[in-house]
């Protein structure tokens, strides 16, 4: 794309991406993007390594759910850009998922039926993921409440069994998950009924119902 171009950096090895990075489209290289750990650390530290390697015209973008107090904040680091996304076009509390795709399981091999293996991420700033095939749960009290969005790895515990959240979008290059609109919004609207009261609070607090994990040994976390 050219050494104009804008590389995201943080992955896995931040240091050894910007070393790669400006190996690769040399000093001239546009920008670089930081999207998660100690944004004003890691922007102080990128900027002294571009330097030392010659690259002292590439700039610093960051981003990672951005708002005006995030980039008041870092006023002091070296940073040319800021890419602000969820809290432009969303309004307060936690109206997203905060969801991003991430590889969970691969095949033991290359047998059509190889059982699954999971997969894990771990990279700069302590950010990683859950390995295994996750399945998800609304759990409910004994008044037909919500009491809690349950994930797992591994077994579904039998009181979730027919509380599971997922449902198959695709299977075998084919789209099975498409249904009339109607129809997903009297499942919306079956899915407010559960949630308690509190939800229809005006707040910017904590989630209605708390998320819990549990792993392959059956504990939560």
């Amino acid at each position: 794309m050219g050494r104009g171009t804008t590389l995201l950096i943080d992955t896995y090895d931040l240091r050894e991406a910007v070393r790669t990075a400006i190996d690769v489209a040399g000093p001239e290289l546009g920008a670089v993007r930081i999207d998660s750990g100690d944004l004003l650390m890691l922007a102080h530290r990128v900027r002294r390594q571009l330097d030392e390697l010659g690259a002292k015209k590439t700039r610093i973008t960051v981003t990672s759910d951005l708002d005006e107090y995030a980039i008041a904040a870092l006023g002091t680091a070296p940073v040319d850009g800021y890419g602000v996304g969820t809290s432009l076009v969303t309004g307060s509390g936690q109206p997203t998922c905060a969801m991003v795709y991430k590889l969970v399981a691969r095949a033991a091999s290359e047998d059509p039926d190889a059982p699954l293996v999971p997969v894990a991420k771990r990279s700069a700033g302590a950010k990683s993921s859950r390995g295994g095939r996750k399945w998800g749960a609304r759990r409910l009290d004994s008044e037909g409440v919500a009491e809690a969005e349950v994930v797992g790895v591994g077994p579904v515990p039998h009181d979730l069994t027919d509380r599971l959240l997922h449902r198959t979008l695709v299977k075998g290059g084919e789209i099975v998950g498409r249904e009339p609109l109607a129809d997903a919004r009297a499942r919306h609207l079956r899915s407010r009924e559960q949630l308690p009261m509190s939800a229809t609070q005006l707040s910017k607090g904590e989630p209605v119902i708390p998320t819990e994990y549990i792993t392959r040994s059956g504990h939560a976390g």
